[in-house]
């Protein structure tokens, strides 16, 4: 499998049930989203923006894609129906087969702009390693059947010495009857 095939793959609606253990907090979470995946074309405007608002990335930009997010979760202090939501556009940049790059608009971790490193393991799961200003998020995303898909985290500390959380989700495609 490569970057483009994956992301095909995961094009449409999910539901997203997301467990996580916030060990700096002490506190487990439980998230519900509803998560979009759209493929975009590579001459797309917002595309183009952001693929130019970085250095050159070695490889071969492929498969552009979008993702939309509203997530509920049982841990909003301030608001128990708080509904947390958000975009992204996600550049791959393929280097071989099975390795490269991901420019994000918005990172998984952290709320800014990132570079992931991406691989692809014989098995068809997606290895993400991205470095921010205060944390390394190391993700892992694979296919149960062509209409679920699971995903692991872990959040490191910028050393990468200490596991500030991890999660893990399960995510079924929605699918139309009509």
């Amino acid at each position: 499998m490569d970057i483009s095939t994956f992301v095909e793959l995961s094009h449409g609606e999910w539901r997203s049930m997301r467990s996580g253990h916030s060990l700096a907090f002490q506190y487990f979470e439980e998230v519900l989203s509803e998560v979009k995946i759209q493929c975009l074309d590579i001459d797309d405007e917002a595309v183009s923006k952001l693929a130019n608002s970085v250095k050159i990335l070695e490889g071969e930009l492929t498969a552009p894609f979008s993702m939309e997010w509203e997530a509920e979760s049982d841990w909003e202090p301030d608001d128990p129906t708080a509904v947390s939501a958000g975009h992204c556009i996600l550049i791959p940049y393929q280097i071989d087969h099975s390795h490269g790059q991901i420019i994000r608009s918005v990172g998984y971790a952290e709320a800014e702009q990132a570079i992931t490193d991406y691989s692809i393991s014989s098995d068809g799961t997606l290895v993400l390693r991205t470095v921010y200003g205060q944390s390394i998020a190391e993700e892992r995303i694979w296919f149960a059947s062509d209409n679920v898909r699971c995903r692991s985290s872990v959040l490191k500390t910028s050393e990468g010495s200490g596991i500030l959380q991890t999660s893990f989700a399960s995510e079924v495609r929605k699918i139309s009857t009509v």
